[in-house]
């Protein structure tokens, strides 16, 4: 399984992300799992990469939170957790994509 957190300079919840998702390796058995950090720099890598926000977490090379809606563009990332948003995915969705 090969892991890449995507983020841009100045995301405030890119390194929350982070954390949750080595928690949600240990918790899923997957210690053996080696994260790629990505910074993305330009407004062109970000139309390249067709990056939809930070942090973005890519699951061999998919986007398991993918919301085709979301603008491509160097800007924060939200996602829903129930009924609310937040700037990173809670620690059991992050599990939930990793088994």
């Amino acid at each position: 399984m090969h892991v890449a957190l995507l983020y841009f300079d100045g995301c405030p919840n890119w390194r929350l992300a982070d954390d949750r998702l080595r928690e949600a390796l240990v918790r899923a058995g997957r210690e053996d799992v080696v994260v790629e950090h990505r910074q993305v720099a330009t407004p062109e890598e970000a139309e390249a990469m067709q990056f939809r926000g930070s942090p973005t977490l890519l699951v061999d090379g998919r986007d398991p939170f993918l919301d085709w809606d979301s603008p491509v563009g160097l800007s924060c990332r939200v996602y829903r957790i129930g009924d609310r948003l937040a700037g990173a995915p809670t620690v059991e969705q992050l599990i939930a994509v990793l088994r």
